[in-house]
């Protein structure tokens, strides 16, 4: 079945940076556009970014492009997340998810999504 791993969540100082990954297994990973969502405390899930199949198309919240790069590698079956200058009001779980189509920021349009990791940024 498919799945969706992502790593590399944790506590980090305001104006730190992250790497969060995710693995992919059981689907062919180069026919998806992949992406990230967050969930922060109390709130709804939320797009941060997105990334086409080979790379070449790439989607931000428009709050985000400045600090968060997302890539891909498909040898790998693996996306990243790259969050720099990390804020407080970054904290949340980040989930990755999969689709067939154009990138996108509509959380009904993925069918495949990970378990999240907890992304914890303090003052």
């Amino acid at each position: 079945q498919v799945q969706l791993v992502e790593s590399g969540g944790g506590l980090v100082q305001a104006g730190g940076s992250l790497r969060l990954s995710c693995a992919a297994s059981g689907l062919t990973f180069s026919e998806f556009t992949m992406a990230w969502f967050r969930q922060a405390p109390g709130k709804g899930r939320e797009f941060v970014a997105a990334i086409n199949k080979d790379g070449s198309t790439i989607k931000y919240a428009d709050s985000d492009q400045a600090r968060f790069t997302i890539s891909r590698d498909n040898n790998k079956n693996t996306v990243y997340l790259q969050m720099n200058s990390l804020k407080p009001e970054d904290t949340a779980v980040y989930y990755c998810a999969g689709r067939i189509g154009v990138p996108s920021g509509l959380m009904f349009e993925y069918r495949f999504w990970g378990q999240g990791t907890q992304v914890t940024v303090s003052s």
